[in-house]
């Protein structure tokens, strides 16, 4: 027996070749333990490993609808162009991330759609004074390459705008070697490290210290842009933006209102008309 150091949702871990390989949880998928597990594998394990009770979750956690589901994932351990769930499909992209609207088990997905760029932000908690710029981008440069194993070359850029870090991660497909590490999979270890959740054996996250000085972060967001824009109609506008366009039509309404209180030579005419228009404009929303 060996112990999986890059991955603890592995199980029936033996030495073969003086290497240590496991089976992903979920899938029975052999993995290399000297190099990342790749995302798709992971989500699955971690879904198992909920439904079975053994994940603590975090007392603050709440469910993400289009985060953490039942991946299918190939031989090799990627995800599979088109996910399900029952009747319900939707295409992805090589991190896994829903890039399409959701239809029934018709739904054709012709490739698995490159990401290519994934762009990791970061807030920090409030400081006095803010971080040294190149301390900042040394540790996370340092910590992509030796933590997990990402070539130095996908590391676009390490910004930092106090409070906010953003580090650009860019691979194509054509980048990627045999065996080498993606982005996508360097992006989920990342956030789940950051969020203390970490995917590595005996690991409790990522401490995150800049010129020997523990620093917290408190929001960590990441962002997919594919190598083929996203295929998402007007029906999957957010309530959020919803009530951003309401707004905005109120807003033109008011103006109008104004406008018109403000003429008052025409005072007669234009409150007729305004009686007239707005029970139809908002009735229409």
């Amino acid at each position: 027996a060996c112990v999986c150091l890059k991955n603890k949702r592995v199980t029936n871990c033996r030495m073969e070749n003086g290497r240590c390989t496991c089976e992903a949880i979920g899938s029975g998928v052999a993995v290399n333990c000297n190099t990342l597990t790749s995302k798709c594998l992971l989500m699955k394990a971690e879904v198992m490993g909920s439904k079975s009770g053994r994940r603590e979750k975090p007392k603050d956690a709440f469910e993400d609808t289009d985060g953490l589901y039942d991946p299918e994932c190939e031989n090799n351990g990627t995800f599979k162009a088109k996910q399900c769930n029952g009747t319900t499909c939707w295409c992805v992209n090589t991190a896994g991330v829903r890039r399409t609207d959701k239809h029934d088990a018709d739904l054709k997905c012709n490739h698995l759609v490159r990401t290519t760029w994934i762009i990791i932000e970061m807030k920090h908690a409030e400081r006095d004074a803010p971080l040294n710029t190149e301390s900042l981008k040394k540790f996370f440069t340092d910590t992509i390459t030796s933590r997990y194993q990402l070539d130095g070359r996908f590391i676009s850029s390490v910004l930092y705008e106090n409070p906010y870090i953003t580090i650009d991660l860019k691979q194509n497909s054509s980048d990627k070697s045999f065996g080498g590490v993606d982005i996508a999979d360097v992006a989920y270890y990342f956030e789940k490290d950051v969020k203390g959740q970490s995917v590595f054996h005996n690991s409790a996250g990522l401490n995150v210290s800049i010129d020997n000085e523990e620093v917290k972060l408190e929001k960590t967001v990441v962002y997919y842009v594919d190598e083929i824009a996203p295929e998402f109609s007007m029906k999957s506008l957010t309530p959020g933006l919803i009530a951003v366009i309401v707004v905005i039509v109120i807003a033109i309404v008011a103006a109008i209102v104004v406008l018109v209180s403000s003429n008052k030579a025409a005072k007669q005419t234009y409150t007729s008309a305004i009686w007239e228009v707005t029970p139809h404009v908002f009735w229409t929303l």
